[in-house]
């Protein structure tokens, strides 16, 4: 019985063709959404984890108050032994101190004189041990422009647009002026090693980098950090896992009362990205109940349409003694049928697509230019593992509710009448 059905629905284009390329459609639609999004919000997340929160994140609770204004007078100290205690009690994760800070960046002419100067925003991290791994997490090779990464202490990485701004080339000398730890005035002089770019605006404006251990020096924290990131050492965001290890943290080290005790915040819960993550688990969802809708309705006319086509057919199965479940049913296998083959036709387009997507990008840098938050100015998809079956979900359930719809007619149809519908 399948095999004379699916014979019928090879055969007769008329009942096939127009729901399968409904369905490849809506299946093509699901996947590359699927891919995109996934891709979207992941890149997102992870930019802001390798450059802003990490998997989590641990400060003073005053730093925290303030974060915004990168409180260093709120900074930790003897963060050595911190980094130490967290590796013991965290084997599984990687720990790592940062320094945010804020200043201006000056340039002098030959007189020795201020010939130019721009507000900047300055990222300390570990990028001279040899050991260190930020130079991969912060994607410094791939982002250099001109020049070389530091090689020395006193040696510093701006990003490519500031320098240009500022007409400052590799191997020149400049001058940072900003506040130190304790809130004096600081003037450190640097060479300029060589220039990057992030592919996001927020940091490609006014951005500069540098050892940690030249910041300490330079903001008087010796041995202090204004931040503690902490990555899972697969560099997978584990929700579940960050938020238990971020409350069991807080509740032996942290203080209401005491600005200077240590707070540890999950990613989640950082830079505004909760709705993004509840957003991003609940998408694949509404993405399949959408189009599940949709389709249903298209099909669900294509099936009326088809049903009135096929109308004498239906009545010489009745009159020859075919019972209408059987119809029924028949139909809806008919149905499974073309879902199958446009499910796995859409699946095939909607990669297809998707893994252009992640090839080439959508360059969304000119829309960002005065952005603030950290997103890469590229989008990229992301082919997930679901991809490759999340399509068949729409694609059966629609093309079988569809004919459910349009196949309830059958039980209407009055047997006694059936000679005189077909001499008609």
């Amino acid at each position: 019985m399948i095999k004379f059905l699916l014979k019928g629905v090879f055969r007769d284009h008329h009942r096939s063709l127009f729901p399968a390329i409904t369905v490849s459609i809506g299946v093509a639609l699901t996947v590359f959404m699927t891919c995109y999004f996934s891709g979207f919000i992941g890149d997102m997340i992870d930019f802001n984890a390798r450059f802003l929160t990490g998997h989590v994140r641990i400060m003073t609770r005053g730093y925290a108050d303030n974060i915004d204004q990168m409180p260093n007078d709120y900074a930790m100290i003897g963060v050595d032994e911190i980094l130490d205690n967290l590796h013991n009690r965290y084997p599984e994760m990687i720990f790592i101190n940062r320094i945010k800070f804020g200043g201006l960046l000056d340039v002098a002419d030959e007189n020795g004189e201020t010939k130019i100067q721009g507000p900047t925003i300055g990222i300390a991290a570990d990028i001279l041990s040899e050991n260190s791994t930020e130079l991969d997490r912060l994607n410094i090779l791939k982002a250099l422009i001109r020049g070389e990464l530091p090689q020395n202490p006193g040696e510093i990485l701006v990003s490519d647009d500031f320098a240009k701004k500022l007409e400052i080339v590799p191997g020149q000398e400049v001058t940072f002026l900003g506040s130190t730890m304790y809130g004096s005035m600081t003037m450190q002089n640097f060479t300029l090693s060589g220039t990057v770019k992030f592919g996001t605006p927020a940091m490609d404006r006014a951005a500069i980098i540098m050892d940690i251990t030249d910041a300490q020096y330079a903001l008087n924290m010796e041995n202090a950090t204004g931040e503690i990131l902490g990555y899972f050492s697969d560099n997978i965001y584990n929700n579940p896992k960050a938020e238990q290890i971020s409350g069991e943290f807080n509740a032996e080290f942290s203080d209401p009362d005491d600005e200077f005790s240590l707070t540890m915040s999950d990613l989640k819960h950082q830079s505004g990205l909760s709705d993004y993550v509840d957003y991003a688990d609940h998408f694949i969802g509404i993405i399949i109940f959408v189009f599940i809708g949709a389709m249903s309705l298209v099909l669900w006319n294509s099936g009326l349409l088809g049903g009135l086509r096929r109308y004498g057919e239906i009545g010489v199965r009745l009159a020859i003694g075919e019972y209408k479940g059987h119809i029924y049913r028949s139909m809806i296998i008919e149905s499974i049928g073309i879902g199958v083959i446009g499910s796995v036709f859409g699946t095939i387009i909607g990669l297809l697509f998707s893994y252009w997507m992640a090839v080439k990008g959508i360059d969304i840098g000119s829309m960002m230019k005065t952005s603030s938050i950290m997103f890469p100015s590229v989008i990229k998809a992301t082919i997930v593992s679901h991809a490759y079956y999340i399509g068949f979900i729409p694609g059966l359930l629609a093309t079988v509710i569809g004919t459910m719809l349009a196949g309830i007619g059958i039980y209407k149809r009055q047997t006694a009448s059936l000679f005189k519908e077909l001499e008609t």
